[in-house]
């Protein structure tokens, strides 16, 4: 199967933008201007404008001379990328390979998408009635290479559609700029009269190569077919995607279980096959609109089994708002590992981290309760108390050193420690009762003091002398001096964690 490619033109891309957003600008002689070495350059204008004589890189004054009612406008640096960035996201619907073609243009790799819309004349058609329709006045082009197509689009009055293997004959009547040259080289062109392609394209590559240099030829060959060009898709398919576009457009939230289940199973298959699971998926729905809903899954091991992603994804399926129908859906593996075949045991079953019902257990809580909210914590190599535990990636993570067990720690403690008042003996004595938000605590019992230095090589500081103590009813807290006692200065204490 030949490759083909629409390219997309968008005659006004900001000045219909400008309208689109202010629609009072229809029918009003408008421009964009910017400074330019110390005058207003014009680098827009809309059709109403252009019929005035009015066009881009002409001075503002100059342009008002010819329409004095110009309505001038400032132009926004960066936006045309912006726009056709957006615009080629927006394409993704049509194709998976998108590019865009600044300043005023897209390109889409359309092999094998066409049959989807009965053939590559209603294909086209949909694509330009769907954009016309936003606001933007644009014309296309679909043929075997990048280069033809972006001829016809911009140069040729004929069929936007160029049969397979005829971009030769297509190319001919057209004027040189039409093969995407440099302008100088274009003035070149047309000062030895050669106005069409034709005129020169029989000419001998040594004598073009000498007279207009190698860039042209290059450009020739790629219009022709002789030499791949490739583009740079705004997203890189998916190793593991999977795309269903919809003959009628889905507005039930029973359609998209349906249209999810069948995703699921294909992508899982091919999961399954390669050894393979997903850890984050995301399930894009492109809506008639132009509006694209999205919801996302994430897993605490990975997985390649429809039923539970499945309801991971049914939590969220009523946040979609399909509105007035979705037409296509994309579901991607955004993150994926290679999943190691289970040992089944003889005598014994998987328990505790290892067991893939826990997985998808924490999986199923996350969904329900929200990202963040369960998390799994192994031991650090640090000393400081607020450092000494990190969250772990994944249920398979291994901690590099033990939980310490020479000294007893909190079961929680405090991400910040919090000032007490405290009344104690002197100068190392464990408090005798301390006040805590509001309500005093007699201690009964209590051991320490456990000295931690501060670590000097990330901050520097007092360190901590700490110490467990019991109240009279039995809780039990962890608490701090800072530093050193010193009896001319007033001594401050901090509550840290609590004991279960």
């Amino acid at each position: 199967m030949s490759r083909r490619f629409v390219t997309i033109w968008f005659r006004h891309l900001l000045t219909d933008w400008f309208t689109r957003r202010q629609p009072h600008l229809r029918n009003t002689p408008f421009v964009l201007a910017a400074p330019d070495h110390g005058r207003m350059k014009v680098t827009a204008a809309n059709a109403s404008a252009q019929l005035h004589g009015i066009h881009a890189e002409m001075s503002v004054a100059d342009a008002r001379a010819l329409f004095p009612s110009l309505l001038v406008l400032d132009d926004i640096p960066e936006l045309p990328v912006k726009l056709l960035t957006a615009l080629g996201h927006w394409c993704i619907r049509f194709t998976p390979i998108t590019a865009i073609d600044p300043p005023d243009g897209l390109i889409l790799d359309v092999s094998g998408c066409a049959h989807l819309w009965g053939g590559e004349a209603p294909y086209l058609e949909d694509i330009l009635s769907r954009l016309t329709s936003f606001g933007y006045q644009v014309r296309a082009g679909m043929a075997d290479t990048i280069g033809a197509a972006w001829a016809i689009a911009r140069y040729s009055t004929t069929s936007p559609i160029i049969p397979p293997g005829e971009q030769m004959a297509c190319l001919l009547p057209l004027p040189p700029a039409a093969l995407r040259l440099e302008s100088a080289v274009v003035e070149r062109l047309l000062k030895l009269g050669l106005y069409q392609v034709h005129n020169f394209i029989a000419m001998p590559r040594s004598a073009l190569r000498r007279r207009f240099g190698q860039q042209m030829l290059y450009r020739l060959d790629q219009a022709l077919g002789h030499e791949e060009e490739a583009i740079m898709p705004l997203q890189p398919p998916e190793p593991f995607q999977e795309r269903l576009p919809c003959l009628e457009p889905i507005l039930t939230a029973t359609g998209i279980e349906i249209a999810l289940h069948q995703l699921l199973a294909a992508l899982c298959q091919r999961l399954t096959r390669e050894g393979k699971g997903l850890r984050t998926c995301v399930l894009k729905c492109y809506r008639i609109d132009g509006n694209i809903q999205q919801i996302a899954i994430g897993t605490n091991r990975a997985s390649h089994n429809p039923a539970h992603l499945f309801k991971l994804f049914d939590n969220k399926i009523a946040t979609i708002e399909p509105a007035l129908g979705i037409e296509l859906f994309i579901l991607e593996a955004t993150q994926t590992e290679d999943i190691t075949p289970a040992q089944e045991a003889l005598w014994t079953s998987h328990s505790g981290l290892e067991s893939i019902i826990v997985a998808e257990l924490l999986d199923r809580l996350t969904g329900k309760i929200g990202p963040g909210i369960i998390q799994r914590y192994l031991p650090d190599q640090h000393h400081w108390p607020e450092r000494s535990i990190k969250p772990a990636a994944s249920l398979e993570e291994k901690p590099d050193i033990h939980w310490r067990t020479d000294r007893p720690r909190p079961v929680r403690l405090l991400a910040t420690p919090e000032i007490v008042e405290v009344s104690a003996p002197i100068p190392d004595y464990p408090p005798m009762l301390f006040r805590y938000r509001g309500e005093i605590h007699r201690v009964k019992k209590a051991d320490g003091p456990e000295r931690i230095e501060r670590e000097w090589w990330l901050e520097t500081g007092e360190h901590r002398d700490y110490y467990t103590v019991e109240d009279e009813e039995g809780r039990r807290y962890w608490i701090f001096r800072l530093g050193h006692y010193d009896a001319d200065k007033p001594h401050r204490w901090f509550i840290h964690g609590f004991f279960a």
